[in-house]
Order: C-alpha cells, then structure tokens, then sequence
C-alpha cells in the first residue's frame, strides 16, 4: 500500500518542470519580511494535534490544540506580518465562506474516503474497480467546474447555484445513509455518485466567487488561500470525526455495512448545517449583482 504513494512523485516532477518554465519568478521579500514562520508553526501544529485528538480520543492533545490554536490567534494579533491578518474576518461574507467551506468539506469529502472502504470491504470491490466506480463523480464535477457552472451563475447568480448544489449533495448522501446494506452499484450507488458530482462542480466554484468579491484586489491571494486551507482542514476534521462514526456504530451494530451508512448520515446532517450558514449570511449583496451584470454583459 505505500508504495501507491509513489505515484505522486512522478506527477509532481513533472508539474514542477512546467512551473519554472512558464510561470514568472517575481522577487519575494525574504523571511525576516514576508514570513511569519512563528505563526505557521503555531498553527499547523493546532490543526494536527487536534486531528490527532479527534482520531485517537486523546484528552492531553486536544488540550495542547486548543492552547497552540489560542497561541496562533494571539500572534496573528501581535505579529508585524501575520500570516493571516485577523481583520479580514471582519467581513460577513469571508466569515460565512469559510464556515460554509469548512463543513461541505468536512460531508463531502469525508464520503470517498469512507466510500472506498465500504466497495472494498463490503461489496467486495478491488482497486480498479473502486476507481471506476468514483468515475462518474470526477466526469460529472470536472464538466460542471470547468464550463457549465460558469454559465448558470452568470444566469441565476452565485448564491442560487451554490444553495441548488448544496441541496443535491445533501440529497445523495441522504440516498446512501438510507440505501440497502448490500448495495448494487448500478441500482443505489451510480445515480448519487452523479449528483455529488453534479452538486461539487455547482457548489465549489460558486462559493469562490461569493468569497473573493467581498475583498479587495490586494486581499484576493489571502483570500483564496484561506478558503483552500479551510477546505483541507474541514476535510481532515469531517474525515476524522465520520470515521470516529463509523468505527463506534460500526461495534455497536451487527450490520457490517451500519458504521458507513451511520457516518454518511452525519455528513448529511453536517451539508444541511452548511446551506443553513448559506442561507444565513450569504443572501446576494451588491458587489456580487455588480460582477454577475459584468460577466452577463461580457458573454
């Protein structure tokens, strides 16, 4: 099994070559000016001690998490460059963003992860097979990503495709925490893998555009960047806590298949809390009308 992970290095070789060929290499401004290094480490040693609290019910690392967390929070206060400047949550919407980010990461990544074992583990499936099955999500979200959500959001807006696509994520995992223990792919499995690619590719790329026309043109690399950031550590969080899930109810019932269908209605429950923090302090403002117009206007 670890020798999969090799994979990656040949892909990252080649990716690396084609970056110092064609992407610009401006100066930077060094580490003493551009880098907050005490706050880097302050913080992704919160998150990984409180991923490590979570997956091994460790009371000392949650504790050190939170203290490191608090740590974190008051260097970005004090720092003369903090990596993330604490003013930028002042704004509702980038606010709101990263809450709405954070829990759609933590439902729906958490799924093919959880996902796998159950084809593996329950259906019997092998690699390869595994792989197909995830096919649809992956055709269905890359097309919506890459083109036809673009298009609904210039029609209907950011806000509505986002709330459309939040309702048909929580929709499949809703079919798949309710579904058969024994699944047949083609029969319970291949239709809510298409709609939680179709609600991915309405979903993602709609709350990037809600989340970057609320910052100014100097803020939009902090802003992208913490949206990124907080969708790998909802998704770390939502895995850590669903496979909790699903390891206690999988002891607790005698149905093999129990502990998944225990944990996909979680992540069900964690979407639906997602579109409740949309609906809450997303609703469509000026900026976000503005941009559309253009974008309308220019197509």
């Amino acid at each position: 099994m670890p020798g999969a992970l090799f994979v990656n290095i040949p892909a990252g070789a080649v990716t690396l070559a084609f970056a110092l060929r064609m992407l610009p290499s401006p100066p930077g401004l060094g580490l003493r000016a551009g880098a907050d290094v005490a706050g880097a480490g302050l913080g992704t040693s919160a998150l990984v001690l409180g991923v490590y609290a979570i997956v091994g019910a460790s009371a000392w690392a949650g504790v050190v998490a939170v203290l490191l967390l608090a740590a974190f929070i008051a260097r970005q206060a004090t720092a003369r460059k903090p990596m993330l400047p604490l003013r930028i949550f002042r704004s509702s919407v980038i606010s709101g963003s990263n809450a709405v980010q954070a829990l759609l990461s933590a439902g729906f990544l958490s799924f093919f992860f959880l996902g796998s074992l159950y084809l593996e583990r329950v259906l019997g499936f092998g690699p390869l097979k595994i792989g197909l099955a995830f096919l649809p999500v992956a055709v269905v979200m890359g097309a919506f990503s890459a083109r036809f959500s673009a298009q609904l959001v210039v029609r209907f807006g950011p806000f509505a495709v986002m709330v459309v696509g939040q309702v048909v994520i929580a929709a499949a995992l809703f079919m798949v925490a309710f579904g058969p223990s024994t699944a047949d792919y083609f029969a319970n499995l291949l239709l809510p893998m298409v709609m939680l690619g179709l609600g991915g590719g309405l979903t993602f790329p709609a709350l990037t555009m809600i989340a970057m026309s609320s910052v100014q043109p100097t803020e939009v690399g902090l802003a992208s960047g913490l949206l990124n950031t907080t969708g790998q550590v909802g998704g770390a969080l939502g895995l850590a806590v669903l496979a909790t899930v699903a390891t206690i109810s999988s002891g607790t019932n005698s149905d093999a298949a129990g502990g998944f269908h225990a944990a996909w209605l979680v992540a069900a429950v964690i979407v639906v809390t997602a579109l409740i923090v949309t609906l809450a302090t997303l609703r469509p403002r000026p900026a976000i009308a503005a941009e559309c117009e253009i974008l309308e206007e220019a197509a």
